[in-house]
């Protein structure tokens, strides 16, 4: 598979990754686990079919340490018992934001407030952010087609 458009090699779309890849600076710098994150970014990812960012974030979160099985059954996480009950609250967030158009009314006030019962407003605020930054990410690559599977850990920086 080629892509449709080699999104860092255009002037515009790659301005405009560099300004979303920016945006992600201040989650990284927050005190949201570096491991949720992952799990949010692999779920959203997953869920927009982006092989792009499935590759890079199942290798980042492999490389950070995070265990096979429980990578492989993110796309299951309602029925395993291998996340904590903050991970499962930062995944249905990262499900229901992601499947914003599936619900006429947004992502529900239920959702919301388990969120905030296990994260505190700084972790709340970065969840919120990373869900979002993830889902331009993947319209981005599932737009151009970028093809998955040659990413390396550390590439971007």
């Amino acid at each position: 598979m080629e892509a449709r458009l080699d999104i860092f090699a255009h002037p515009v779309a790659s301005q405009v990754v560099k300004n979303i890849a920016a945006a992600g600076k201040p989650v990284a710098e927050s005190s949201l686990p570096a491991s949720t994150s992952e799990l949010v970014v692999l779920r959203a990812s997953q869920i927009n079919g982006c092989g792009f960012c499935v590759d890079m974030h199942t290798k980042n979160a492999t490389k950070a340490g995070e265990t096979q099985q429980r990578l492989h059954l993110v796309a299951a996480w309602r029925e395993a018992t291998v996340f904590t009950d903050a991970e499962r609250a930062a995944l249905e967030l990262a499900e229901e934001g992601t499947r914003i158009a599936d619900s006429a009314g947004g992502v529900p006030d239920e959702v919301w407030a388990n969120v905030t019962a296990h994260f505190d407003e700084e972790q709340a605020g970065a969840l919120l952010s990373i869900v979002a930054l993830i889902n331009a990410f993947n319209r981005l690559n599932v737009i151009a087609q970028r093809p998955a599977g040659d990413y390396e850990p550390g590439q971007f920086g």
